[in-house]
């Protein structure tokens, strides 16, 4: 059966294709996007970790390698770190630059969705792909995490959105499209590693397969691939030979260690299915019951299913993403969300292709049901991290750093199982106590923030005796602090 381009109802034309309508969702998806992670903290997700970087780079000027709050080599190349610096000397903000590259991403992605979809696919599949990336319980989350995850999806759907626009226009690479092809494969490479390559070549691979060398390759050629990766080998190297642990800590740990289940926490082999049909709910759904309608036409009519090149590609995408990262012992939700931007774009193929024409009321019951579901999800996430103060070491950390400045305090803080305590005094590394406490008894120090796990051992050491000027609140799952001064 050949997926046939339908006429939209006028139903749905009147309601999705309303300008209105149209920016009252991006206003929501936007609103979703940006309260998503309140109130903002880096007690989690290893968010303190990437956070450090860009912090590192501003005040000590380590551009290339940089470490984790507890002195450990941080794993990640340095793409998304020298994005948050430079946003830093715009806004002044360390909040918003940590934020804003995964932000305007998500955005990014977005628009990106809308655009390429409209004149694809219409008005209606555009609006209901844009729709399905903004309302799901993993793009509002990811959209002001301080992480990799939504600049290197945005990298990945890009370089196959390009491939997608190729075999859609039939058109043959150029030495310019292979140019570009380089810069965004450099730019994941730089953001995450070869990691770049599971969501893609495996797509590739098994899109090539089944044209059979008719119609446009979804392969731009060698060199984009192999001088992206040579980039990324050449900082890996001079890491290897320049900072002491990046053998262990990022090669062997991080990037060869994925492939066991010793150093990462292995997951079963189809994790990753169950967690995207309810994190991508209702789209999931709908995915899947619009591709189980087209089988059943096909078996109606008695004719084969066929599908456009284009459509078989995002297919092929989709699948050899989920495949190779399934095959990966270490998983984790966040991992497989580069998937999330192509399953938008083949539902809007779906849309056009034949769903609207039957169930223009219950699409709209679905769009509906999607802002409620996300829009609920969102709520109860903000909602409760306020009631369970999540706040409470960012609000101690700026209470700390105002009564610093006023009383021009000289001040440092222990070690603690809080990587994001350093960043929230903005202090570039702990202080071990056994220094803590010379420096305080020399006079070097005027205030120390320490645990209260940690005062009854310290605080008999210190000479004159210490007075409680602050104490931070306790919130589930993290340390109480206390502010200590002469």
């Amino acid at each position: 059966m050949t997926w046939v381009l339908m006429p939209e109802p006028h139903a749905s034309r009147s309601l999705m294709q309303d300008r209105r309508i149209l920016w009252l969702l991006g206003f929501i998806i936007l609103v979703l996007f940006s309260i998503g992670n309140l109130p903002w903290q880096l007690d989690d997700y290893d968010q303190a970790k990437q956070a450090f970087t860009s912090f590192q780079m501003v005040n000590e000027g380590k551009w290339l390698y940089q470490n984790t709050p507890r002195g450990a080599v941080a794993t990640k190349p340095p793409l998304v770190g020298w994005t948050s610096a430079a946003l830093f000397t715009v806004t002044r903000s360390w909040e918003l630059a940590w934020r804003l590259p995964s932000l305007l991403a998500a955005v990014a992605i977005l628009i990106l969705l809308f655009r390429s979809s409209r004149p694809a696919y219409g008005q209606v599949a555009a609006f209901v792909a844009s729709a399905a990336f903004g309302l799901n319980l993993l793009s509002p989350r990811l959209a002001t995490l301080v992480r990799t995850d939504m600049p290197l999806a945005l990298v990945i759907f890009v370089i196959g959105l390009v491939t997608w626009n190729k075999i859609r226009k039939n058109e043959p690479w150029q030495p310019n499209d292979r140019l570009v092809m380089f810069a965004w494969l450099t730019a994941g490479m730089l953001i995450k590693g070869p990691v770049i390559w599971a969501f893609l070549l495996p797509g590739i691979i098994a899109y090539e397969w089944w044209r059979r060398r008719s119609g446009v390759s979804a392969f731009c050629g060698v060199w984009p691939w192999i001088a992206s990766l040579g980039v990324f080998l050449i900082w890996a190297i001079a890491g290897i030979q320049l900072v002491p642990g990046f053998y262990d800590q990022v090669v062997l740990r991080e990037f060869l260690g994925r492939f066991g289940g010793e150093v990462h926490r292995a997951q079963p082999l189809l994790f990753y299915i169950p967690h995207l049909l309810q994190k991508f709910a209702p789209w999931s759904l709908l995915v899947i019951g619009l591709g189980l309608l087209a089988l059943q036409r096909a078996r109606w009519q008695r004719s084969n299913l066929k599908a456009s090149p284009e459509t078989v590609w995002l297919i092929c995408w989709i699948a050899g993403g989920i495949l190779v990262m399934s095959l990966l012992p270490s998983k984790r939700v966040d991992r497989v969300f580069p998937v999330i931007p192509p399953l938008c774009l083949l539902l809007a193929a779906q849309i056009r292709s034949f769903a609207v024409g039957r169930h223009p009321r219950w699409l709209v019951g679905v769009m509906v049901f999607a802002v409620v579901f996300a829009g609920g999800y969102v709520g109860w996430k903000v909602s409760s991290g306020y009631k369970d103060h999540r706040y409470a070491l960012v609000d101690f950390g700026r209470e700390v750093r105002h009564d610093a400045a006023v009383n021009h305090w000289r001040y440092a803080a222990i070690a603690s199982r809080d990587e994001g305590m350093l960043l929230y005094l903005r202090q570039s590394a702990f202080m071990p106590s056994s220094r803590a406490v010379a420096d305080w008894n020399g006079g070097n120090i005027d205030a120390l923030v320490v645990s209260v796990d940690d005062e009854a051992g310290l605080t008999p050491q210190l000479q004159p005796g210490p007075v409680v000027a602050r104490r931070s609140l306790t919130a589930p799952g993290r340390g109480s602090y206390l502010l200590i001064t002469r």
